[in-house]
């Protein structure tokens, strides 16, 4: 597909946030999606917060992982970081100007921002600051 022209082939592990919110809801249906397009693969936070052993190894051992919270409050970040797995790359989607708010009625045009964002931060990962809200391209004309 061209708009996955520069796709990281699925090998990106991306545990999203799934909270009770408008922005968790966005990560968890975000990360979804491109899982679903083969362009990364979700990873289960609930296994690596539960201190599952198997889990929590199988995390450290992914080569390239991907945080997305909905919010500041960052559980994601939080809970991998509780577990001294490493990340490569982090997302928050307030940070892209989208309100944390009760509002579950997910809009396409929310979700398409959110996994543009996820797109770029994979495509950026390990070249950025781990609190930034994105990340850059990889300069290819698919990334505009």
């Amino acid at each position: 597909m061209a708009e996955d022209c520069c796709a990281p082939g699925g090998n990106v592990m991306i545990p999203a946030c799934s909270g009770g919110s408008k922005v968790g809801q966005l990560s968890n249906q975000a990360a979804e999606e491109l899982t679903q397009k083969g362009f990364v693969k979700m990873f289960c936070l609930a296994e690596v917060e539960g201190h599952l052993g198997r889990f929590v190894q199988s995390a450290k051992d992914v080569p390239e992982i991907v945080a997305v919270d909905g919010c500041e409050i960052g559980c994601a970040k939080a809970i991998l970081g509780h577990a001294e797995v490493p990340l490569k790359g982090y997302l928050m989607v307030t940070g892209l100007g989208i309100e944390k708010n009760k509002e579950f009625g997910l809009e396409r045009e929310d979700i398409d921002r959110v996994k543009d964002a996820v797109k770029r931060a994979c495509r950026g990962a390990g070249s950025f600051p781990q609190n930034s809200a994105t990340s850059a391209g990889c300069g290819c004309s698919c990334c505009s």
